[in-house]
């Protein structure tokens, strides 16, 4: 592919929602632009965007493809996103790199959840966006419901630059309401110039009406002459269109349908002659405040936006270059890291499909293969002149699964492929926990997990299976108590001898372990007692005989005894241990729950269910606040065993409209009837 100046380079992501067409639009614009030769999925499932073994076996877009096409002497890299709930983390950081965002709506189903989560974000980040609704030659579909929806949500300032020429099975074209044209597209996508039926007349001249008042409000020369009944020239209604989607106050609609090829020149015209160039962007800036702009003679700074490894050439880095110019085959500094490695030479993708490239100039993006020790997130720059872009930050994870190998021995090659995973996907989270002894991994949903999955087997032949997850519950003591260790042991040769008295009695919650040493007259020597406090710590560790940690206790040793010959550091460890236990089995021991905070932000409409069903999981309402948008944000302590499968659960209820977010609040008291059937449980577990 040949090099484009900055100028000529426009960076488009597809968000949306699932099966709305993001890909199928990509690889229109792949066919129509001449830069494939075939349109759909082959035999195999595959496509040039969807070429993953996953995205093949189901159908649907789960990491994020560049498809880089050329058009009218511009060059358009196509950012083709995931639309499902659970790789939102490969969308984000797709609209993190790129300039515009074209939000596709199919004409059937209209404006769906992850569209406006997707939106959110690009309001978030300032991103300008145009509409493209798709699937107008589809039963059922309607462009009028579809736009009146949009303008519902999103205001005033989604503005139609097209309308459909025919609907459903008899759509064949597009009306342009800047020429007030119409073209009828044949199955190459190619458009052939026909007449505005009649009947559509008014309505274009209705919509050019709203568009040119809304051009002249833009500028006070244009508006006077407008008033004046003066014309608007066909370039000043393009250049304030472009002003408009720089500054992220107009919406241009086109409409069209990507499988038939209806549309989608007049897509990228827009883009090219409408969209932001990289020059009409802020220049970036560095976590210290620094900033950079898109020019190819400034200091380097380029983002790493995506890792990924391809069987073939290995770690592959996705970078956008915000400034200066990337060259191949040399050293490169990554300044987030701080240290310097080998670099390749340089690419772009289509798909897969690899073409090479001696430079990535300021508002390009590309690729590079094996950089060691980069990750998505870092920078790049120049050594002499260093600067930190701030990172991608990942969504939350916030559906954990317990997993393990299914054959022994797995485990270094499980936890190698996770750690490698999580390099390419930083929306994973992973957690090897001491208490349950299980590895729990994180992800956003059951569908994201499983393509890990599957991609542990496929690529590092590691095959897993879910196991329960274990929740991290914890013991202490209900009441003060004192308790008697005795460890003596005499077989005729050295013995063992160790006696201890302690008191153990429950702190308040947090308070964590504290033991005192209250013995008097050397009845147990100086060196023995830390030997005591080890025992005892051992012996809550292991629950007391719960097989859940016992915290927040204090111990205060009162009395013992000691042989001049047999006592040892272990005797008094296993006299500790005794006596705690001792003490517990007076003073009885109750179960704890970790309590987690958990704030759910959701549609009014959907308040009374969430709290009903807060209600069925022991959670205790702490409040409602409206934040704005028709949206309630319910807060609630609620027992982690309740909703460790909540992300799921949530989306169920809500129709995916639904967020929320979580962390650790306290442990509390388990009601004494379950807290007998989970301890009932741990020791038949730990029998078996």
């Amino acid at each position: 592919m040949k090099s484009y100046p900055t100028e000529n380079i426009r960076n488009v992501v597809l968000v949306g929602h699932g099966g709305a067409g993001k890909t199928s639009l990509a690889e229109a614009m792949l066919f129509r632009s001449g830069a494939t030769t075939r349109l759909g999925r082959t035999a195999d499932g595959n496509t040039v965007c969807d070429f993953d073994d996953e995205e093949i076996r189901r159908q649907i877009s789960v990491g994020t493809a560049l498809a880089p096409v050329e058009w009218d002497g511009h060059k358009i890299n196509v950012l083709d996103a995931p639309g499902y709930a659970d790789f939102i983390g490969e969308t984000r950081a797709a609209m993190r790199v790129a300039d515009l965002a074209v939000f596709v709506i199919s004409g059937v189903e209209g404006l769906e959840v992850q569209t406006q989560v997707a939106w959110n974000y690009a309001t978030e980040l300032g991103l300008p966006r145009v509409i493209f609704i798709n699937k107008l030659d589809r039963e059922n579909s309607s462009f009028r419901r579809t736009l009146d929806r949009l303008r519902d949500v999103f205001g005033k300032g989604v503005a139609p630059l097209s309308l459909p020429l025919g609907r459903e099975h008899d759509f064949k074209g597009v009306i342009s309401v800047i020429d007030e044209g119409a073209f009828a597209y044949d199955s190459s996508g190619s458009p052939t110039d026909v007449p505005i039926p009649d009947d559509r007349k008014a309505r274009v001249h209705e919509v050019r009406t709203d568009l040119l008042d809304s051009v002249a409000e833009s500028d006070d020369d244009l508006l006077e002459r407008y008033l004046d009944g003066g014309e608007i020239a066909r370039d000043e209604i393009v250049r304030s269109i472009h002003e408009g989607i720089d500054e992220a106050r107009m919406y241009p609609v086109v409409v069209g349908s990507a499988t038939a090829l209806i549309g989608v020149d007049r897509l990228m015209e827009l883009i090219v002659t409408a969209g932001p160039s990289p020059l009409d962007m802020t220049p970036v800036e560095g976590v210290d405040g620094q900033t950079r702009e898109a020019k190819p003679d400034a200091p380097l700074a380029a983002l790493i936006f995506k890792t990924m490894t391809d069987p073939y050439v290995g770690r592959v880095s996705f970078f956008r270059v915000f400034s200066g110019a990337l060259k191949g085959e040399g050293m490169i500094h990554n300044a987030t890291k701080g240290s310097d490695e080998r670099i390749g030479h340089l690419f772009t993708l289509r798909g897969k499909a690899q073409e090479q490239l001696s430079e990535v100039v300021a508002g390009d993006i590309g690729a590079v293969a094996k950089l060691n020790h980069t990750a998505t997130g870092d920078t790049l720059a120049d050594k002499s002149s260093p600067i930190i872009l701030f990172g991608i930050e990942p969504p939350e994870p916030l559906l954990p699964k317990a997993v393990e190998p299914k054959t022994k021995g797995d485990e270094d090659k499980l936890m190698i492929g996770l750690h490698k995973m999580i390099d390419e996907d930083p929306s994973l989270g992973l957690e090897r926990s001491d208490e349950t002894h299980q590895t729990v991994l994180w992800g956003m949903g059951d569908a994201h997990l499983d393509v890990v999955r599957h991609r542990l087997k496929s690529k590092f032949s590691v095959d897993v299976e879910e196991v329960p997850l274990k929740v991290p519950y914890r013991s202490t003591l209900r009441a003060e108590a004192e308790g008697l260790g005795r460890h003596v042991k005499q077989s005729g040769g050295h013995g063992q001898y160790g006696v201890c008295t302690l008191r153990a009695e429950p702190l308040p919650r947090g308070e964590g372990f504290e033991f005192i040493d209250k013995i008097f007259g050397g009845s147990i020597p100086h060196q023995w007692i830390p030997s005591v406090e080890k025992g005892v710590r051992a012996a809550m560790d292991q629950g007391l005989g719960t097989g859940f940690k016992t915290i927040d206790v204090r111990v205060v040793l009162l009395d013992g005894k000691f042989h001049s010959v047999d006592s040892s550091d272990f005797a008094f460890q296993m006299a500790g241990s005794l006596g705690i236990r001792d003490a517990g089995s007076k003073g009885g021991i109750t179960l704890l729950e970790p309590i987690w905070a958990l704030e759910v932000l959701v549609p009014e409409a959907f308040t009374g269910d969430i709290m009903g069903d807060l209600q069925k999981r022991r959670g205790i309402p702490e409040g409602i606040d409206t934040v704005g948008g028709g949206r309630q944000l319910v807060k609630a302590k609620v027992p982690f065993a309740e909703v460790t499968h909540y992300a799921t659960d949530l989306r169920s209820i809500t129709g995916g409209t639904g967020t929320f977010s979580w962390g650790f609040s306290h442990y509390q008291e388990v009601p004494h009837d379950a807290a007998q059937k989970i301890i009932e449980r741990a020791r038949a577990a730990a029998h078996e």
